[in-house]
Parts: C-alpha cells; structure tokens; sequence
C-alpha cells in the first residue's frame, strides 16, 4: 500500500455534509445548535460568577463543566462549518494533531469531572451538615485539577504515538480526528497498541465510573431510609440531572472506545460522533440549567438588574 507523508499534506475529512440534498439543512441546524451551546455555557458562566446565590461548590463544577464543553464543541464544529462554507474537505498534519490532542484532552476531563461531581451529590444527601467541609474550596479545585489531569495525560500519552503511525492512501477520516478512526488508516500492525490504548479507556472509565456507583450506592441507602417523601423526592432531584448527563456521556464513550472494530461501522460512529460534539453540550445545558430553578431564578435577576 502507498505511504504519504502526512507532514506535508493533510488528511480528507468526510464530514456531516456529504449528501448534498440535506446539506444546507443540516448546515443550518448545526450552526444553530452550535451558537445557542456557546451562548447557553458562556451564559451559564457568567451567572455562576456573579451571582451569589450560586455560589456554592455544585455551581462551581458545574460553571467549569460549561466551560470544558465550551471548549470541546469549539475544537470541531468551527472548522466543520468552515470547511462547508468554503468547500474544502482536508485538515493539516498539524490540525488533526491539535484535534486529537484538545478532543482526548476534553473528553478525559469530562470523564473525571462527571464521575467526581457525584462525590458532591452523595455528600449533599448523604451528609448535609458537613457539606460546606466536604467540598470546602480545596476540594473543588482538587477536583478540577485532577480532572484537567487525567484528561491532559490522556492526551499527551496517545496523540504522539497514534500520529506517528505511518499512514497509507487513502486517507480520509470520517468526521473528525480521533483514535479509532485514524489507526484505521495506519500501514503499520496496531493491534499492541490499541490494546494499550483500550486498557487505558477502560481504566478512565472504570475511575470515575467507580466513584458514581459508589456514591449512588451511599446516596441510594440513604434514600431509602428517609422517612419524609418531600426528602426522598427532593434527593432524587438533587441526583437525576447528574444520572442523566453521567448514562448517556459514558454509554457513548463504551461503544466508541471499549467496542472492538469489527462492531464499529462508520455510519453509526458518524451517529455517535454529532452525539458527542454537539448533543451532549446541549444536553447538558438542558439537564443543569433549563431545569434547574436556581439557575432559572438566577437568570431572572440578572436580566432584572439589566433592565431596572
């Protein structure tokens, strides 16, 4: 097979906008979607930090969840919509490098983040009157940090190995530049290699996936326990949103990463991919701040101020 020195040329990506029947469509509801998470998560930042009565340590995690997906939906969806405006299809060696580092180095800190904030939810119902000591403020940012750590080691350990790989012709990408997809175009046996890599999603799934089961277990005895039905349905209210967010953003990283090849077919991590880099901002805007009558009464008092 050929070779092709990808230092010097770039990769064909085939994106979202192939048929050109839906094309303009989709273009439209992409940029839509795109604005309003960049808008919605700046927004929610923005309360977070000035209002008061935000300021509590499940605000705090959560204004950096908004920003991490601020982050991660702008690695990918400009240049898609770039690309499409302009009627281009490639990215540099050094674009999908960049790509693959910041997507691995976001989805790791994601991984971290949702797993720990349920140290938050069972300290919030499981011990109440500790809460403040739990999560004082060295918690939080011990939280963040560790988080930004594991997704940053995740990065820096596979980005340079997985773009060394001598690639062979052709080589398009199907969406965007992620591990699965660009070992498919390696010309060398990866077969070592992506069973490190596997081990290594498997652990930063199991660590933070560990922390929610242990939590939702202490959080569901005490549950269980209470006698008040306001105080049960109030602990599940408290617990939903994260469940939520933590089922659908780990479901999608076990297929993606856990699942061997033979069961990954390329329309279906085309599907799995827009799950990724555009649905699971939104949702997570919808589950942490539509729905969320602290954040909606802050909003109210902000645009009251404006408009007083």
């Amino acid at each position: 097979m050929d070779r092709y020195n990808t230092s010097s040329s770039g990769f064909t990506l085939r994106g979202l906008f192939d048929r050109k029947d839906v094309a303009g469509f989709l273009f439209v509801i992409i940029s839509f979607i795109f604005f309003i998470a960049l808008v919605a998560n700046g927004v929610m930042i923005f309360l977070i930090h000035t209002d008061s009565q935000l300021h509590t340590p499940m605000y705090f995690l959560l204004g950096h969840l908004s920003f991490i997906d601020m982050t991660y939906i702008s690695t990918i969806m400009p240049k898609m919509l770039l690309d499409y405006l302009l009627g281009q299809r490639t990215i540099s060696f050094v674009g999908c490098t960049a790509q693959h580092f910041l997507y691995l180095t976001l989805v790791g800190a994601e991984f971290f983040l949702l797993g720990l904030m349920a140290y938050d939810r069972y300290a919030a119902v499981c011990n109440p009157l500790r809460y403040p000591v739990l999560l004082s403020r060295r918690v939080c940012w011990g939280i963040i940090a560790g988080s930004w750590f594991g997704g940053s080691l995740d990065g820096f350990l596979l980005t340079p190995i997985t773009m060394n790989f001598p690639f062979c012709a052709s080589w398009e990408i199907n969406h965007f530049c992620k591990s699965p997809v660009v070992l498919r175009l390696a010309c060398a046996d990866t077969a070592l290699y992506e069973m490190v890599m596997y081990v290594c999603c498997v652990v930063m799934l199991l660590i933070p996936f560990s922390v929610v089961i242990a939590s939702y277990a202490q959080i569901l005895t005490t549950v269980h326990h209470m006698s008040s039905a306001e105080g049960r349905q109030k602990a599940f209210a408290t617990c939903s949103s994260h469940m939520t967010v933590v089922t659908l953003f780990y479901g999608a990283s076990m297929y993606t990463y856990t699942l061997p090849h033979s069961y990954h077919k390329p329309n279906q991590d085309k599907v799995f991919s827009v799950f990724y880099t555009i649905l699971i901002p939104m949702l997570n805007l919808l589950t942490y701040s539509l729905l969320n009558k602290d954040v909606t009464g802050a909003l109210k008092r902000a645009l009251g101020r404006l408009t007083a």
